[in-house]
């Protein structure tokens, strides 16, 4: 996962600076120069790392922080604040038009995900309430078409495609004009790409910003590709002039270093960022969030988030009811199995909590894997309903059809039966031993959350 070096060296730089009841000017010196190397390391422009170490130190030796009684704890929400404002500050957003629709031109190299990340994109602003039509524009690469063509079936996004005799330019107008007879507020143009920046690739850019209005451009970059990824961001926004960036692929094993040096080398904000393959996952891009994940504060706010969009409150409840009453079934598991699959992966959802990093690395290799739940689900899709609802009746000869219909071994079906009767008993003993009156509580308790606004989590220091 991006940023996980960069966060372990960073924990142990800071760990120099926590329960120290006096700090002195050397013992900064001394953790801030583990700073600079972790963000080196993490491929951040030298010129960066240099500066961001300069400001945390300017803030750190002063009176008021190595004479107070808690100088270390400081010292993080300096490196914390600091990191806010390297990532860009303030989130920025995409800028709707008053009058529809608004027209945003993604570009980027090829390799990069860029048609990927235009149906991802398209997904991500459906989710807030839009209405967004893609225009396949990239000509150039076999199969584009066809790609972001069935990408917007699957999705149930419209697509405008090239006639075979339009010139892309023309395409995008003629994209546009659609746009407005479907009634979709915004159009997402996917450009053609190249392996490097060449002229008729920029020239081809151009002709599309004279044919229509473009409102936002958007540019795709590789998060795996370092340094590089900001000498290409330079280059396109030279020549058309970028808004924003989407780094793509931050799921992958990056360093970090792209995300750590965009917004101070090139002024452009990173708005989105790819974490996995499946359309629904392109995140906003929080500068507070994503720095306190990288210091390992997790990031609960998008985990609430998350689970709000997966989660069905009244179904929540009526599960939560069953649980407490011992009465949870397969079908139950498989629901909230799902659901969290749904939430992205395991590892991406246990970073979200502080300390859910420190806790995978205790766990070591304990924690299950995406292939271990996809082994599970198997497992209760092979049963029965009348098994699924009654698992105290898969015996032996059960439990071998489950084995074989699943391609599991029976001994992975045990294991799953007993950790199921174990979460069974668990949740039952929770339950107090009081009824029905203790699981109303309890289901209570959870209707309470739903009230909850995430930004109180982020105000109470969460």
């Amino acid at each position: 996962m991006a940023f996980e070096a960069l966060s372990d060296r960073l924990a142990a730089a800071l760990r120099r600076f926590s329960g120290r009841g006096r700090l002195t000017k050397e013992d900064v010196e001394v953790g801030l120069r583990e700073v600079r190397v972790a963000l080196l390391e993490a491929d951040v422009n030298f010129r960066v790392a240099r500066a961001f170490v300069d400001r945390i130190r300017e803030r750190a030796v002063g009176s008021d922080v190595l004479d107070s009684l808690t100088p270390g704890q400081q010292i993080v929400k300096i490196v914390n604040d600091e990191l806010v404002a390297l990532l860009g500050g303030e989130q920025r957003k995409i800028q709707y038009q008053s009058h529809p629709p608004t027209v945003i031109m993604l570009v980027g190299l090829q390799g990069s995900g860029k048609t990927t990340t235009a149906a991802k994109l398209a997904v991500a602003i459906r989710r807030d309430g839009h209405r967004p039509m893609l225009v396949a524009a990239d000509i150039t690469r076999p199969a584009a078409v066809q790609q972001l063509q069935k990408l917007g079936l699957d999705n149930q996004i419209p697509v405008t495609v090239p006639d075979g005799k339009s010139k892309v330019a023309q395409l995008a107008a003629r994209g546009v004009a659609e746009a407005t007879r479907l009634n979709a507020d915004v159009v997402i143009i996917d450009t053609a790409g190249r392996l490097q920046i060449d002229e008729p690739l920029l020239d081809e850019l151009r002709d599309i910003r004279k044919a229509t209005t473009v409102h936002e451009v958007l540019l795709a970059v590789d998060a795996m590709t370092g340094q590089e990824a900001v000498n290409v961001a330079k280059g396109f926004d030279e020549a058309v002039h970028v808004d924003g960036v989407i780094l793509t692929k931050l799921d992958g094993d990056a360093r970090g270093g792209a995300a750590l040096s965009m917004r101070e080398t090139i002024g452009k904000p990173i708005m989105y960022c790819g974490t996995g393959e499946k359309v629904s996952d392109l995140e906003a891009f929080a500068p507070d969030r994503m720095a306190s994940r990288i210091l390992g504060m997790g990031d609960v706010l998008t985990l609430v988030e998350r689970a709000q969009e997966q989660f069905d409150q009244k179904k929540a409840e009526e599960m939560v009811e069953r649980s407490f009453a011992g009465r949870l079934t397969m079908e139950d598991w498989l629901a909230q199995l799902r659901q969290l699959r749904g939430m992205g992966s395991l590892e991406g959802v246990l970073g979200m909590l502080p300390g859910g990093r420190k806790l995978m690395q205790q766990a070591g290799g304990a924690m299950p894997s995406e292939q271990d739940l996809g082994r599970m689900e198997a497992i209760v899709l092979s049963m029965t309903t009348q098994e699924r609802r009654h698992p105290e009746i898969i015996k032996g000869a059960r439990r071998k059809r489950i084995a074989l219909g699943s391609g599991t071994t029976i001994a992975d079906v045990n294991r799953l039966l007993k950790g199921f009767e174990q979460m069974q008993s668990m949740f039952k003993s929770l339950g107090g031993g009081k009824g029905t009156k203790g699981v109303r509580g309890k289901a209570r308790m959870l209707k309470q959350l739903k009230n909850i606004d995430p930004t109180q989590l982020g105000q109470a220091g969460f």
